[in-house]
């Protein structure tokens, strides 16, 4: 069944689930990923009316809700059963309702959806998740066990990482990560909307590459309109996202939030270290889980620092959710216009904004910029960079890619709805920037310098002068 044509994106994962469902043995898939990001989406138009058996778990739901999940599910797929004592006896029940569905060579997939949800306090859900794997569903080759959910750390600690009964059972994990912004482009056409590239850049800046949030876009609207109308007028679909988001991630959203506003306020990032600083707060394994969730969420990026070498031990964090940036900045406060947007779009507030946006959106296409500059193949680091000389703070790069060939492309982004022009002041900064890195570094191969822009470089002698290497927005795409 060639199930790719129908989406946008996702074709890796959507080969890797129907090469599972074809193995020769029992598969246990965890598919987990931020809230609204297609996770459910996925596995149903994948598998459709493949499913044998699937449940999904009630948000917020007691014990005796997502038990009833479970009645109504069974219903659904065509045996009434009486409420089970327990999940112990659920997973007996459902057991019994699999076996004469399976058949030799044939598939059984099982989905259980918001699977968090389930495990609701006393329940025992995992434990008898577990049973049922370990003691019967693990035996049979024709089983296909998907579960997700959107609560990432708690997908993590429980079920990818357990330590409990399910340590070292899933077979398989895939993590659902944002559309690219050619995936989000190519979204946007099929649904009918003709932007030219720097509007879908705009887009990304503000909602990053989450479907859902995408699907709210209405045609007959501008940007700026769709804007004002999702995020700034307060029966907006989009404007209580913020919170919603967080606790759905994390059963104890606050400190999470905490760390984010501290990062948001640091345009390059901070050290865990200088995260405990702020936070007034010990640099102690809570705090480190905590970052390892907020990573694995996709929320913040750590990226290693350079001095002489590469080090991790002062690697860097740095908030990347393109919504929670854009909440923060614009959002977070006493705005109170409905037409927020449409009246300050063009103010220096929104364009300093949308530079310092227009390079993590650089950083989170590297795979496109290297192969713009045709260095696919070769292994390569990115970072920042800034000068550890007090009196040379002024020294930072936005963008170092470190390459095995000896070879150091230093990348200048920057934004603008025009070409952009090298002026004969920052010709002299990027030179002074350049020798900084260098002998900082002990960088001893070739230096490639690198412009990275929205709307194209216009070429004069300062530009010439460099010999750089220029990319523009069609390059990310």
């Amino acid at each position: 069944m060639n199930i790719g044509q129908q989406f946008i994106g996702r074709r890796n994962e959507i080969e890797r689930l129907n090469k599972y469902a074809q193995s020769n043995q029992a598969e246990f898939i965890a598919v987990y990923g931020r809230r609204r990001i297609g996770k459910t989406y996925l596995i149903n138009n994948v598998f459709r009316s493949r499913l044998a058996f699937s449940m999904t778990g009630i948000i917020e739901g007691n014990k005796h809700a997502q038990m009833q999940a479970f009645i109504d599910a069974m219903d659904l797929f065509g045996d009434h059963v009486e409420c089970p004592a327990n999940w112990h006896e659920a997973f007996r029940i459902l057991r019994h309702f699999l076996v004469p569905r399976i058949k030799p060579e044939e598939p059984c997939i099982i989905f259980i959806d918001e699977l968090p949800c389930f495990d609701t306090k006393k329940s025992d859900f995992i434990k008898a998740l577990g049973h049922f794997w370990n003691s019967w569903a693990s035996l049979q080759p024709e089983i296909k066990l998907l579960v997700c959910g959107s609560a990432t750390s708690w997908m993590m600690d429980n079920v990818i990482d357990s330590h409990g009964g399910l340590h070292n059972r899933i077979t398989h994990e895939i993590h659902l990560r944002e559309f690219t912004l050619a995936e989000e482009e190519e979204y946007l056409i099929s649904k009918g909307f003709h932007w030219d590239r720097n509007l879908v850049l705009q887009t990304y800046m503000v909602m990053g590459g989450v479907p859902y949030y995408l699907s709210l876009l209405d045609r007959d609207l501008s940007l700026a309109q769709n804007i004002d109308a999702l995020f700034f007028n307060p029966d907006g679909e989009m404007h209580r996202e913020f919170h919603r988001l967080y606790k759905t991630l994390f059963s104890t959203p606050d400190p999470y939030i905490t760390i984010i506003e501290a990062l948001f306020n640091k345009k390059k990032g901070l050290t865990r270290n200088e995260i405990a600083d702020t936070l007034q707060t010990n640099a102690n394994g809570r705090l480190s889980k905590m970052l390892r969730n907020l990573v694995d969420c996709d929320i913040i990026r750590f990226y290693p620092t350079k001095q002489k070498k590469l080090s991790t031990r002062n690697g860097l964090y740095q908030l990347m959710d393109f919504f929670s940036l854009f909440y923060l900045q614009f959002m977070k406060g006493t705005i109170n216009d409905a037409q927020f947007w449409t009246k300050n779009m063009h103010t220096a507030k929104i364009n300093t904004w949308r530079g310092l946006t227009f390079e993590r959106i650089c950083m989170t296409h590297i795979d496109q910029i290297k192969h713009a500059l045709h260095i696919d193949s070769i292994s390569t680091t990115f970072y920042s960079w800034r000068s550890a000389h007090q009196t040379d703070r002024n020294a930072q790069i936005d963008i170092v890619i470190e390459r095995a060939d000896k070879m150091t492309n230093i990348c200048e982004v920057k934004y603008s709805e025009v070409p952009y022009s090298i002026s004969k002041d920052e010709y002299n900064k990027y030179l002074n920037r350049m020798a900084a890195f260098k002998q900082e570094t002990n960088n001893r191969g070739g230096i490639i310098p690198t412009y990275i822009t929205s709307s194209g470089l216009a070429r004069n002698n300062y530009s010439d002068n460099l010999g750089l290497k220029a990319i523009s927005i069609n390059d990310l795409f």
